[in-house]
C-alpha cells in the first residue's frame, strides 16, 4: 500500500474535525475530490451554493498540528484511513473512523477478535463466566475487545491483558471513564491497545457511546453478550454487530434476571448461544476463508454517484435539482436513501449529489443503515 504523503494525513484529520463532516461524508467527500486536501478546498463553495449564510467551520492547519502533538506527548500516535496499519476489519464497515488515537501496540487491531460487551452491574457468576471466556479465546489466539465499562468489560479485559486486548474509549485517548479503572487503563496501554476516534481532552458524553460501540463491534469477527438488560448499549452493540455483518453470540441467563432479558432475547432471534469458549471458536473457525475486502470497497458502488455535481468555480452556480423536494420528503425519522429515490422521483445519482451537499451545510443527518433524516 501506497504511504499517504503527511501532508494528506493532515487534511484527512482536519477534514474528519471539520463541522458537518461525519464518517461517511469524509469518504464520499474523498471520492469525489480524489484527496482531503481538495475536498476542503470544495466545502465553503458547496455551502455557498446552498445559500447557507455562515460557512461550516473548517479544522485548522494549526489545530491539528497541536491535536497531533498533544497525543505525542501522551505516548500516543494517530491513524488514518489509508495508513497501512488501519485495522482490516474495520475498514469494511460503511461509517469507519477516519481518524483514529491509540496508545499501545497497534497490531492488535488488525488480530482476529471477539468483543465481549455486558452489563455495568454485572452479577458475580457473570463476572465469573467472563474471565474464563476471554482467558480460553485469548489462549486460543483471540484478542479480547470491549469498552473498558464497569462489569463485564472490566472482566474481559482483566483476563486477556496477557494474551492481547483491546479497549475502545467514548470519551479522548486520554479520557479514562470510569475512574476506577485507571490502574487497568495503564496496564492496557502498556500490555495491550487503547484507542479513540474522538479527539484529545475531549470528555465522554451519553451520545458518543454509540459510536464507540459500532467501533468495538467493527473491530471483531463476532460479539458475545454476556448479561444485559433490553435496553442497554450492549444490545446496541450486538444489533450494530449484526448489521456489519459479524456474528452475534449470547449468553443465556436465569429468566427471572433482568440482565438475562437482553442475552435470551438475542438467542431467541437468532444469536448463538454460548456454553464455553468452544461455542465461539468453531463459528470464527468457518470464517477462516472470508476474505476482508479492501479498504477502497467502500467507494465501489458510489464512484460515479456525485459525477452530476458540477463543483466548479462559479459559486453562482445553481444548486442540483431536487433540494426542495428532498427536504419535503425528509422528517426527524431516519428515512432509507432507496426510499427517498422512490418517494421523490429523483435518481440515484442526483439524491446522492444533494444529500452530500445537504449534509455538509448541516440540514440533514446519516444514519446507520444507509438512512437520513433532517437535522433538529
Amino acid at each position: 500500500m501506497e504511504i499517504l504523503p503527511e501532508s494528506e494525513r493532515l487534511a484527512r484529520l482536519r477534514l474528519f474535525r471539520s463541522e458537518t463532516v461525519g464518517p461517511v461524508t469524509f469518504y464520499k467527500l474523498l471520492v469525489r475530490f480524489g484527496s482531503a486536501q481538495k475536498a476542503l478546498e470544495a466545502i465553503p463553495l458547496m455551502a455557498q451554493r446552498s445559500g447557507r449564510k455562515s460557512l461550516p467551520r473548517i479544522m485548522t492547519v494549526h489545530e491539528a498540528s497541536n491535536e497531533l502533538k498533544m497525543l505525542d506527548n501522551y505516548g500516543g500516535r494517530m491513524i488514518v484511513y489509508g495508513d497501512p496499519d488501519y485495522p482490516d476489519w474495520l475498514s469494511t464497515i460503511d461509517d469507519a473512523p477516519p481518524v483514529l488515537s491509540i496508545m499501545g501496540n497497534a497490531d492488535y487491531l488488525s488480530a482476529s477478535s471477539v468483543a465481549i460487551v455486558g452489563a455495568r452491574n454485572a452479577s458475580a457468576n457473570g463476572k465469573r463466566f467472563t474471565r474464563k471466556l476471554a482467558e480460553s479465546l485469548g489462549g486460543s489466539g483471540q484478542v479480547i475487545v470491549s469498552g473498558l465499562a464497569r462489569g463485564i468489560d472490566t472482566a474481559a479485559h482483566e483476563a486477556s491483558i496477557e494474551t492481547g486486548t483491546v479497549a475502545v474509549l467514548a470519551g479522548g485517548i486520554d479520557r479514562i471513564y470510569p475512574m476506577e479503572n485507571t490502574d487497568l487503563y495503564k496496564q492496557i496501554c502498556e500490555k495491550g491497545c487503547v484507542v479513540s476516534e474522538m479527539p484529545f481532552g475531549v470528555a465522554p458524553t451519553a451520545h458518543h457511546f454509540p459510536r464507540r460501540n459500532r467501533i468495538v463491534s467493527g473491530l471483531s469477527k463476532g460479539v458475545v453478550v454476556v448479561e444485559a438488560s433490553v435496553r442497554s448499549g450492549s444490545l446496541i452493540t450486538a444489533r450494530l454487530a449484526a448489521e456489519q455483518g459479524r456474528e452475534v453470540f449470547a449468553v443465556p441467563g436465569f429468566p427471572g434476571d433482568p440482565r438475562a432479558e437482553g442475552p435470551n432475547m438475542l438467542i431467541q432471534n437468532g444469536a448463538k448461544l454460548v456454553r464455553n469458549a468452544d461455542d465461539i471458536l468453531e463459528e470464527l473457525a468457518s470464517m477462516h476463508d472470508k476474505k476482508i475486502q479492501p479498504q477502497t470497497h467502500l467507494f465501489d458502488s458510489i464512484a460515479e454517484d456525485y459525477t452530476a455535481f458540477d463543483f466548479s468555480e462559479n459559486e453562482n452556480a445553481a444548486p442540483v435539482e431536487g433540494h426542495d423536494i428532498i427536504l419535503q420528503n425528509l422528517g426527524q425519522t431516519p428515512t432509507e436513501v432507496d426510499e427517498l429515490c422512490r418517494s421523490c422521483q429523483i435518481s440515484i445519482k442526483d439524491i446522492q449529489a444533494v444529500l452530500l451537499e445537504l449534509e455538509i451545510t448541516g440540514e440533514i443527518l446519516r444514519h446507520p443503515g444507509n438512512k437520513v433524516s433532517i437535522a433538529a
